[in-house]
């Protein structure tokens, strides 16, 4: 079973997919599986359109891209707060940013489209 996790280090975010293993008499073993291994970050499919979303109602402290910059899968795009916590609003995928739906200071319900990514 493979469980994804964020991990944020400075002012980036990684996501990190960690496979289970068992240990048996002091050695760990990785099951096997007949499925490739999951795509890296490199891989990672261009925008197309990608709409990113508040994931909660929050305000919206800091816009860190503007329009038409590059963008890589776990780049900040914004910071938002609620309940006295700063949360990174990170890229899901690369791309270019094609739009910025906010601005420092907003109030932003959980669901609106903060940013799209093409």
């Amino acid at each position: 079973m493979i469980k994804v996790y964020k991990v944020k280090i400075g002012e980036k975010v990684y996501e990190v997919e960690v496979e289970s293993v068992t240990e048996v008499n002091g050695t760990i073993s990785a099951p096997t599986s007949s499925t490739p291994a999951p795509a890296a970050v490199a891989s990672v499919p261009a925008g197309n359109g990608t709409k990113v979303e508040a994931p909660m109602q929050g305000l919206v402290v800091s816009v860190d891209v503007t329009v038409g910059a590059n963008v890589k899968a776990g780049d900040t795009l914004l910071v938002l707060e609620a309940m006295k916590m700063e949360n990174p609003i990170v890229s899901p995928v690369n791309g270019v940013v094609q739009s910025i739906t906010v601005n420092k200071g907003d109030t932003v319900d959980g669901g609106t489209v903060v940013v799209t990514i093409a």
